[in-house]
């Protein structure tokens, strides 16, 4: 099975749209505070894109985080960490401070998926490469881990009840 994530460039910055599949294996969601501004698809009933600022906004009920990729991450990770519900979806870099504080001593569970993410252009084309990197699902609440032990995406899922980081 291919693993795919739709995205594009975005002035200087990555925005990348998850295909519908992916979003739909997890179930519904309220919310996507990190939603492109074009999409050809919703991801939740309520979309927040960067014209709106969504880490100023309210957040609620359960929600979809694919974030921007860049230095900011640990400020999503750490919302979504603190509002807990919900599911992200980012690159498996586990060797972070961002993961550290906000996924290895937070998240109820992460879901390491299997292969690596190809990328698409907006049309819905496929990119022309895999990521570098391997990518991680990040379940924060008890129905979010039921969720990706239900969608039956390839990879290993990894529960983090007790985690502990030392050092």
């Amino acid at each position: 099975m291919n693993v795919e994530v739709i995205g594009r460039k975005a002035s200087s910055k990555d925005e990348w749209l998850t295909p519908p599949w992916l979003v739909h294996a997890l179930g519904e969601f309220d919310l996507d505070p990190c939603a492109p501004v074009e999409r050809p698809w919703p991801t939740a009933k309520v979309h927040y894109t960067v014209l709106d600022d969504g880490l100023s906004k309210p957040w609620n009920g359960r929600v979809w985080l694919n974030p921007p990729y860049g230095r900011e991450i640990g400020k999503w990770l750490r919302r979504l960490a603190e509002h807990r519900d919900g599911v992200a979806l980012t690159f498996a870099r586990t060797e972070t401070r961002a993961f550290a504080d906000w996924v290895w001593s937070k998240a109820d569970a992460v879901l390491f998926i299997l292969g690596r993410v190809r990328s698409h252009n907006l049309d819905g084309t496929p990119g022309k490469c895999n990521s570098t990197f391997p990518s991680v699902l990040i379940a924060y609440g008890e129905r979010n881990v039921k969720a990706l032990e239900d969608a039956e995406i390839p990879g290993c899922l990894v529960r983090l009840d007790g985690a502990r980081i030392i050092g």
